[in-house]
């Protein structure tokens, strides 16, 4: 409980992934990985749907991760044929050590990671996407 009685990681959740604020206060089909157990059952789970996925690495005190993460979420619903995944470095510290910039983008082909994109940028991230999908 916070000190004003509310439970900050629910309200966390309300507001954004991660506790980032989202703009429209959307995430499109966003998932939301909290844990490194969420994080490596995601990651399990991507190697046996096959399909296309990206995961964003961001973390709540990163000023360019707020700015990227609205459209992040805006492309979700654009690429529909991808799974999204959102999660926080700090939340998740033993599956993401190796993760040395934020934001950085992994990107999913049959399971496999197939691509790496680090920094932000709307369009440079949109035709990554358009690449992969």
């Amino acid at each position: 409980m916070d000190a004003e009685g509310g439970n900050g990681k629910e309200e966390a959740r309300k507001t954004g992934l991660g506790g980032l604020p989202l703009l429209g206060g959307s995430h499109g089909s966003v998932r939301s990985v909290g844990s490194d157990l969420q994080l490596r059952q995601m990651l399990d789970s991507l190697k046996s749907l096959k399909t296309p996925a990206v995961i964003n690495y961001g973390a709540s005190w990163c000023s360019v991760c707020s700015q990227i993460l609205p459209p992040f979420c805006r492309f979700s619903n654009e690429f529909k044929n991808f799974t999204f995944i959102y999660t926080d470095i700090d939340g998740c510290p033993e599956t993401t050590q190796n993760i040395r910039y934020t934001p950085t983008f992994h990107f999913y082909r049959d399971g496999e990671r197939v691509d790496e994109m680090l920094g932000a940028g709307e369009e440079r991230l949109h035709d990554r996407l358009w690449l992969h999908s």
